[in-house]
């Protein structure tokens, strides 16, 4: 992992104020020009059932999520969903002495660094291997495993079992942090560093940005809709590391989770070749607790070659030199579809 030296300050939220009949005209212009477009320009093709001034839901939720969110209704779903995100925010996070970070290794099989993760301390191991059962050398790592079913690239099951893995983690009330690791993961920093970093920070490192092309907002579908609008549509790798409100949060969803589920998966939809792990989490925190995130990982992994995995490492590529430069990385490079 590699941990960039950064404050994070929560910026306070500014609201402008208008006066109550400008703000009546505006609501009624918008909502009849939305009526008056779609009347004139009825949208066609497969991807819309939504046609002049129909009434079905499909049509009904379109028309909801091009208004912006401070004047569409939200729906019941949608209220009930940010109560609960509130109230478990407004838990104040307790780092004692007995305060521990919580590994969640998500696996094909046998570790093959465990011997570096053995040299941590002060930490829980949590294993969801989906391929073969692990043989462990470290005693640390020894029945660490947890309930595990088959996980397909891709398809949901991956984000299911990294819940799996939050769910068990949040048993224990001493883990206060959550980092989600592969076999292929490596510790950068020593385990006090990483320990400070991460317990002392205010914010979960979950990477979420807006990528504009084909595997971005690309991918987005308007079954979606109203809850999740292409505007709203984020990506990010599905390495995370976060703080165990957030943790709790995700375990209570299932408004978000359930637009993923449903529709978010290879094949799904012709072309759209949606994965979960790349967006759920990405769009979820950007719509929940935007403030909350850093917007970057502090997983290093290498998408430059803009394939569908990272770049693999071999052995004659690994050094010093090249250790150091992952661990002073100091910049975030978010690649893009588009290559930007």
């Amino acid at each position: 992992m590699s941990y960039k030296e950064q404050k994070y300050l929560q910026r306070p939220r500014h609201h402008t104020s208008l006066k109550k009949p400008l703000c009546v005209v505006l609501t009624v212009s918008v909502i009849s020009i939305l009526l008056i477009c779609t009347h004139l320009f009825p949208r066609h093709g497969k991807s819309s059932s939504c046609h002049g001034l129909s009434s079905s839901r499909e049509c009904e939720n379109a028309l909801s999520a091009l208004l912006p969110a401070h004047i569409r209704k939200l729906t019941i779903k949608e209220i009930a969903a940010r109560a609960v995100v509130r109230d478990i925010l407004r838990t104040p996070s307790l780092v004692t002495q007995n305060s521990k970070i919580a590994f969640l290794f998500l696996t094909h099989g046998t570790l093959p660094f465990e011997e570096l993760w053995d040299e941590f301390f002060k930490f829980s191991i949590y294993i969801h291997t989906f391929k073969e059962r692990p043989i462990h050398i470290s005693p640390h790592f020894y029945d660490r495993e947890i309930h595990s079913d088959e996980v397909t690239w891709g398809r949901t099951s991956m984000v299911d079992a990294e819940k799996r893995l939050l769910v068990n983690a949040l048993e224990d009330p001493e883990n206060q942090h959550f980092v989600l690791l592969s076999e292929s993961c490596i510790p950068l920093h020593t385990f006090d560093y990483t320990y400070r970093y991460l317990l002392y920070s205010n914010v979960s490192f979950i990477e979420s940005f807006v990528d504009p092309g084909p595997h971005g907002t690309g991918r987005h579908m308007e079954h979606m809709l109203p809850e999740i609008t292409k505007e709203d549509f984020r990506k990010g790798a599905q390495w995370f590391t976060m703080k165990r409100q957030h943790a709790v949060i995700v375990m209570a969803d299932s408004l978000y989770y359930s637009k993923f589920s449903k529709y978010c998966g290879l094949g799904l939809e012709s072309n759209k070749n949606c994965t979960a792990d790349e967006h759920y989490l990405a769009t979820f925190f950007s719509k929940i607790d935007p403030m909350g995130i850093s917007n970057w990982s502090v997983t290093y992994v290498d998408w430059s070659k803009r394939r569908r995995h990272p770049k693999t490492y071999r052995a004659h590529e690994i050094s010093l030199e090249f250790m150091n430069s992952v661990s002073s990385e100091e910049m975030s490079v978010h690649v893009t579809s588009l290559g930007e």
